[in-house]
């Protein structure tokens, strides 16, 4: 054995290693290493935008396996949000029930109306179904503008922040460690559905649904069940959002506008990539954050940046990554392959 070819033996047995490794072990590693964050921020402003860029991941994520793992076309996905905040602000001001409680009710609620708005994906497709979630997207914002229990137009207040005990997590350096742990749970739990058979057939449906259904896979079935597992997302992000300070929703927090900006955080970021869409989502966060002076031109420069990502990086930046590895991945193997051949002409 060379010098050359020694590293390889020792790469093998660390990946082998690390293979042995539970997988919920990483994502610990990376919980620890995010919870000094709020210790380096200057300030309150500041990590409001970070929670902002937490609970936009949820939703992302969430997007994301109905568009990009299961392939149905939805631009509703604003409404479920707003359904699963308004649900959780209801149970915990009206009810009395805890944000520990009405966080999981409200992903319930937001669960059932993403049934019903998987029941037209059976029968419509394209743009005849990114039409009918849009409707329903402006239905239910319409439907808490004219309802004086929800707020109406002026705007649902004196929600309550979560608690801790007799600690009531207020702050938005305290809201921190509530919304940055449950971002990274549904990184996690994407990342299980993704690989499990249910994974398999919502990419299967996504690439061919008439090859699915020939191979046995029930599209109906699967097609419900990614908009109810998109909808759990979003009611948990609307959740998020309606228990964050000030404790206030809005219908207007729920327009077109909202999900022309979470649609772009997809494809920005890569539609059907997980990592990618984290990306977008922080990145867009903040672009969103830093043009708000220019609010008369953002829509024109997000439809501009979402048309020139689809003919320029039809794959996002998800996609750009991808091929780094692969590349990077080729190169690796190509070089151990050349070293054994250079070592015996040599001998």
């Amino acid at each position: 054995m060379t010098a050359d070819s020694a590293p390889l033996p020792i790469a093998a047995g660390v990946r082998a290693r690390l293979a042995q490794v539970h997988p919920i072990v990483p994502w610990l590693l990376v919980l620890l290493a995010l919870l000094p964050l709020p210790l380096v921020l200057p300030n309150a402003y500041t990590q409001y935008v970070v929670n902002v860029m937490a609970i936009n991941v949820i939703l992302a994520v969430g997007l994301n396996i109905v568009k990009g793992f299961a392939g149905q076309v939805t631009v509703g996905h604003i409404a479920l949000m707003a359904i699963g905040a308004y649900a959780s602000a209801v149970l915990s001001t009206k009810l009395g029930l805890p944000f520990w409680a009405a966080m999981p009710a409200a992903m319930l609620v937001a669960a059932a109306a993403g049934a019903m708005v998987g029941i037209p994906s059976l029968r419509l497709e394209g743009a005849y179904l990114a039409l009918a979630t849009l409707g329903l997207a402006e239905s239910v914002r319409i439907f808490i503008s004219g309802t004086e229990w929800l707020g109406a137009a002026i705007g649902f207040e004196g929600i309550p922040p979560p608690y801790l005990g007799p600690w009531a997590l207020d702050s938005h350096y305290a809201y921190y460690y509530v919304a940055m742990p449950l971002a990274l749970l549904g990184l996690y739990f994407s990342f299980s559905i993704l690989r499990s058979d249910i994974g398999r057939a919502f990419k299967s449906i996504r690439e061919d649904a008439l090859a699915a259904a020939a191979s046995g896979v029930n599209v109906p079935k699967y097609k419900v069940i990614a908009f109810v597992i998109s909808a759990l997302y979003a009611g948990c992000a609307g959740s998020l959002q309606a228990h964050m300070a000030p404790g206030f929703l809005h219908p207007n927090n729920y327009t077109i506008t909202e999900m022309i900006t979470l649609l772009l955080m997809v494809v920005f970021g890569g539609i059907g990539h997980i990592w990618g869409g984290v990306i977008g989502a922080i990145l867009v966060t903040i672009i969103d954050d830093l043009t708000r002076d220019y609010y008369e031109y953002r829509m024109m420069m997000f439809g501009a940046v979402i048309v020139l990502v689809v003919i320029f990086m039809p794959r996002g930046l998800g996609g750009i990554i991808d091929d780094f590895l692969v590349r990077r991945r080729f190169n690796v193997l190509r070089g151990a392959r050349q070293t054994p051949r250079t070592d015996v002409h040599a001998a």
